[in-house]
């Protein structure tokens, strides 16, 4: 159900918070920027010579952060910010971005070299979001717009809001358990690694315009540059966990949130959202997973292919 007290069911057309889905769509816009010439994986992000420079400083950088480069930032592995109880993400809901992410470099830098180890990071793809508009000295949203949605056919794609009252129009209603209430968090600073809202129409339209089968928005070597996994991690390359069959994929979970999009090997993509999560076993991100291969696996003649 899209809002289960008005009655309304679900259908592809309906918009969703993505969460983690975000991810694979600003690490393409930062692979267009290099693709263009614009910008460099192994750019710092921080202090003199830095993209952002010292835009976030608050005194002396702290150890390691003038070290963090473009492609830490994309493969998670800064050496710093994870997504656990410390995610500065979760912390400090008042402060926007700017404000925020010079606290995160001041209060939770680094704790290791970047490069040597991999920690899923959502403030490292908030940072990145940063980094896109500086490069382009556009929003992030106005430039994941033109660049990105507008090529691929996505059309009603948008950056969701916080409150029950900011929900676009076609958005679903969201559905709490185990006492999480979905809108008692700032979706809106997630941005860049998380605040998407869109529908499974329009993931599936994306996919198919970065998987590497079809007509592209990125040349193949982009392309392949942005799924090779980084050696911290086999799983993980520039946005998307990859497998050794050459699927890629990425999953989101927050409050009233389950999401998760595919590229298949074997030329498929395909998006599958729901407006609640369960938490714990089993997995409930694997169980929409597992779903969507079980029907595949029931077509036996995809005539809409020929």
């Amino acid at each position: 159900m899209a809002d289960s007290a008005a009655g309304d069911r679900a259908a592809p057309s309906h918009r969703f918070r993505i969460a983690s889905v975000s991810k694979p769509i600003t690490a393409s816009a930062i692979m267009d920027l290099v693709e263009l010439g614009k910008l460099k994986l192994d750019a710092r992000v921080f202090g003199r010579g830095g993209v952002l420079g010292d835009d976030y400083k608050r005194g002396a950088y702290k150890p390691y952060v003038e070290e963090v480069t473009v492609d830490h930032l994309l493969t998670h592995t800064s050496g710093g910010w994870p997504n656990d109880g410390t995610d500065p993400m979760f912390h400090q809901p008042a402060m926007e971005r700017s404000e925020l992410i010079a606290w995160a470099l001041d209060a939770l830098p680094p704790s290791s070299a970047p490069g040597t180890s991999y920690a899923y990071s959502n403030f490292g793809y908030c940072v990145l979001g940063r980094v896109i508009e500086r490069v382009t000295g556009t929003s992030y949203a106005d430039h994941i717009g033109q660049r990105i949605l507008s090529r691929c056919g996505a059309r009603d794609m948008a950056i969701a809001g916080n409150t029950q009252a900011e929900r676009l129009p076609g958005e679903v209603r969201y559905y709490g358990q185990g006492g999480e209430n979905p809108y008692l968090m700032n979706v809106r600073r997630m941005d860049s690694h998380g605040g998407w809202v869109a529908s499974a129409r329009d993931l599936v339209a994306i996919v198919t315009h970065i998987d590497g089968l079809t007509p592209n928005i990125l040349r193949g070597d982009t392309i392949s540059r942005m799924v090779t996994p980084s050696a911290a991690n086999s799983g993980y390359a520039r946005g998307w966990s990859v497998n050794r069959l050459n699927n890629w994929w990425h999953t989101g979970s927050l409050p009233g949130t389950q999401s998760i999009l595919v590229r298949t090997a074997s030329g498929f993509g395909w998006a599958a959202l729901a407006n609640t999560r369960r938490r714990g076993s089993p997995d409930m991100g694997l169980a929409l997973d597992n779903l969507i291969w079980d029907m595949m696996r029931q077509v036996t003649d995809w005539g809409a292919l020929r």
